[in-house]
């Protein structure tokens, strides 16, 4: 993307995003933009504030900086998607109570 090739890469599932790659400030820019011109192209809104954001291998400093560029929230080990704990130890029963609760 752009004049120095930045690689962005992203997974889509039903109505959420993932964007993947290495934490630098370029992919986070790239990023940002790449939402405001889906905003603008598509007339939709990008709710920044209910969006999160995680880096692995990098300082915590640096992470909030990221994530304050984006108006994201930092993500927080164990969460929810789609009604299953993401980090949590699928071992342990209590994992999995609340996904068949509602089967």
């Amino acid at each position: 993307m752009g004049d120095d090739e930045t690689q962005v890469n992203l997974l889509q599932y039903a109505d959420d995003t993932l964007f993947t790659g290495e934490a630098s400030l370029s992919n986070v820019v790239a990023i940002k933009s790449m939402l405001w011109c889906f905003e603008i192209v598509s007339s939709l809104r990008v709710n920044f504030f209910k969006s999160n954001f995680e880096a692995i291998g990098i300082e915590r400093d640096l992470m909030i900086r990221y994530a304050n560029i984006l108006n994201y929230k930092l993500l927080v080990f164990p969460f929810v998607y789609l009604g299953i704990s993401i980090g949590a130890n699928p071992r342990l029963e209590a994992t999995w109570k609340p996904v068949l609760d509602n089967y």
